[in-house]
């Protein structure tokens, strides 16, 4: 009898998985046709320091971040809530991305805020990337009616102090726009 059932159960679960039809696709997996915003990064006085890509994938949106001519060094960078960068401080740009109403930081047990992004570690010749997933952003969150944009500062950030992790001046910043 034990035979019995222990075949039984096998049939049974190797007929149930054969049935299944349902693909499992992983988060960040690309979107077949999926939307993309882009922003051209600005310095204060306009000069082009880069751009920033955001991508519609499964599960948020990728986010990369290519900048040059920067200072050397280790920079906060972050999605903010408005679509302005209104020199010379970029303050229009307003407060970081945070639709959940969460703290900021990575590092911060009640964060990260969604436009919260890793340090731009920029090198001696002046260029950087960054390459993150946002779980959970979506490009209509992105280009609501503000829109946002991106903005490099001109310190490290600590990923732990609200609002913004002490990351210090704005020092470049470009507005999100459906590419």
């Amino acid at each position: 009898m034990r035979k019995f059932v222990i075949a039984a159960t096998a049939l049974t679960t190797f007929g149930l998985t054969g049935c299944d039809t349902q693909k499992t696709v992983a988060v960040g997996a690309p979107v077949a046709e999926g939307a993309h915003a882009v922003a051209q990064i600005r310095t204060p006085d306009g000069a082009d320091v880069g751009r920033a890509t955001a991508t519609e994938v499964t599960g948020g949106l990728r986010l990369t971040l290519d900048v040059h001519d920067l200072t050397p060094g280790t920079h906060g960078a972050h999605v903010h809530t408005v679509g302005r960068c209104d020199a010379p401080d970029f303050a229009s740009a307003g407060g970081h991305w945070n639709p959940a109403g969460t703290k900021h930081g990575s590092m911060n047990p009640q964060g990260p805020h969604e436009g919260d992004l890793p340090n731009l570690i920029v090198g001696a010749g002046g260029r950087g990337t960054i390459g993150i997933l946002l779980p959970g952003a979506t490009m209509a969150g992105l280009l609501d009616t503000d829109g946002s944009a991106i903005v490099v500062h001109a310190k490290p950030d600590d990923l732990m102090t609200d609002p913004s992790g002490n990351s210090g001046a704005r020092i470049a910043c470009g507005v999100f726009s459906a590419g």
